[in-house]
């Protein structure tokens, strides 16, 4: 009982002894080999994202020339990158080109109502630029025209936005205002049940 080991206890001595092996330390050897196998596929998956970042980066100095002839007056485009667990290139709020599958192959997107489609897609840089301008191109034409049918828009969108947000706040003051109104009636009305009940 006190200095005795127990049958299990024997055997597992005995085993050690013969070659089996402490199970902790077979244990712990195999999470080690576990850990060292994820790092190994977490560095992959890191250095998987530094090329598609270091892609897009080449990308994105390609487009240089492009944004520098935009007027500084045309405030469509945000080009920036993202590196997120995908990384992308923004050209605006609704565009961006990211890497496909097997990080190699450069896509042009584009999201819309119905869905994102593939503006372009290629393994070359220089494609990539030619779809990015033909795109610029043709958001600068629709402003173009939105201004020459109505030369006003842009002012009068801000001020339209401006107007509703002002009705927006009047409406939550007076909800605010009547809100307060009836819950102070409703208390004066179970204050007076109150005091008329003990009478």
């Amino acid at each position: 009982m006190w200095g005795r080991k127990s049958k299990s206890a024997a055997a597992a001595g005995a085993a050690g002894a013969t070659g089996g092996g402490d199970p902790r330390s077979r244990l712990r050897e195999a999470v080690h080999q576990a850990r060292v196998e994820a790092a190994e596929r977490t560095s992959v998956v890191v250095d998987l994202r530094d090329a598609e970042v270091a892609r897009l980066e080449l990308l994105n100095e390609a487009l240089d020339p492009l944004f520098a002839e935009i007027p500084s007056e045309v405030e469509l485009f945000d080009r920036g990158l993202s590196r997120g667990d995908t990384p992308r290139l923004w050209i605006d709020v609704v565009a961006h080109v990211a890497m496909g599958r097997d990080k190699r192959v450069y896509r042009f997107l584009h999201d819309t109502r119905v869905g994102r489609h593939v503006l372009a897609e290629s393994h070359e840089i220089p494609d990539i630029v030619r779809a990015v301008t033909a795109y610029v191109a043709r958001r600068l034409v629709e402003r173009a025209r939105a201004l020459d049918e109505d030369p006003d828009f842009i002012k009068r969108i801000g001020e339209q936005e401006a107007a509703r947000e002002r009705r927006r706040r009047r409406w939550r003051a007076v909800g605010a205002l009547l809100f307060g109104f009836l819950m102070g009636l409703l208390s004066l009305f179970i204050a007076g049940v109150l005091l008329a009940s003990r009478f």
